[in-house]
């Protein structure tokens, strides 16, 4: 059998999407869809995305982690799958679809950025001088004056703490200059760091925008490229939230189940 793909990218952080509206697709083998992101055997990818039809809105999102298992929304995941819902003709250039943390709005402006509407954020933890939040995906954000060269090990020691052991969280560490921030991120089920996370953009957006009132946009410079969030302050949390950024077609092809 040959699954038909294609891969894209959100600044460096990379899906193999696959068009499931038949539901051909086995979604409880967790070890095929290991093997596709595996980067040594198979596509490799962070994660893995279906497209699937739905009876209210233009398309379902079904996200997968690098390690097989379903997870809950990727912002940089849901990007790609609007340019790759455009490739298809299922939509032009603004859509309404549903992914595990509900419903988000995305457009496609002149330049072909794929911007996309993201969960209210109502409540923002502070935990030991840091901060804790779910942004679609539970993210931990920690600000630095410079990055060590043990971050890896570092946020690993969090994700692996004993408050966060058993659902797992994405760590980010950022560095702060107004509203513009560096950011780099260690993501759960990839167990490693990846070049972008889009929930961990606006995680650490937002944590700043709690601290500092006067911003209301923040620039994020990812390993893998430029991202930027808004959103709006609603008492203690933030509504109409939007990640902005471009999105790639890396390639295509047919990969074969043996």
């Amino acid at each position: 059998m040959n699954i038909a793909f294609e891969k894209y990218h959100g600044a460096g952080n990379d899906f193999v999407i696959i068009d499931n509206r038949s539901l051909f697709f086995d979604k409880k083998d967790t070890g095929l869809i290991a093997m596709i992101c595996n980067r040594r055997i198979g596509i490799g990818a962070d994660g893995l995305i279906l497209l699937e039809n739905d009876e209210q809105t233009d398309f379902k999102m079904v996200y997968y982690n690098a390690d097989g298992n379903e997870s809950t929304m990727c912002g940089n995941g849901g990007r790609c799958l609007v340019a790759y819902a455009k490739s298809l003709g299922i939509i032009k250039d603004n859509t309404l679809f549903i992914a595990i943390d509900g419903l988000h709005k995305a457009t496609i402006d002149p330049n072909n950025n794929v911007n996309l509407q993201m969960k209210d954020v109502d409540d923002i933890e502070s935990f030991n001088d840091d901060f804790v939040l779910d942004t679609g995906s539970p993210h931990y954000v920690k600000i630095v004056k410079e990055y060590t060269a043990d971050f890896v090990n570092k946020a690993k020691s969090i994700r692996n703490s004993d408050r966060f052991i058993k659902e797992g969280i994405n760590v980010n560490f950022i560095k702060v200059d107004n509203n513009n921030l560096e950011i780099r991120t260690f993501e759960r089920g990839v167990e490693d760091e990846t070049l972008a996370c889009g929930t961990g953009c606006v995680a650490a957006a937002l944590s700043v925008m709690k601290t500092n009132k006067n911003i209301n946009s923040v620039n994020l410079k990812t390993l893998g490229g430029l991202l930027k969030v808004s959103a709006t302050r609603v008492k203690e949390g933030f509504n109409n939230v939007w990640l902005f950024g471009p999105t790639a077609i890396v390639f295509k092809g047919k990969y074969q189940i043996k």
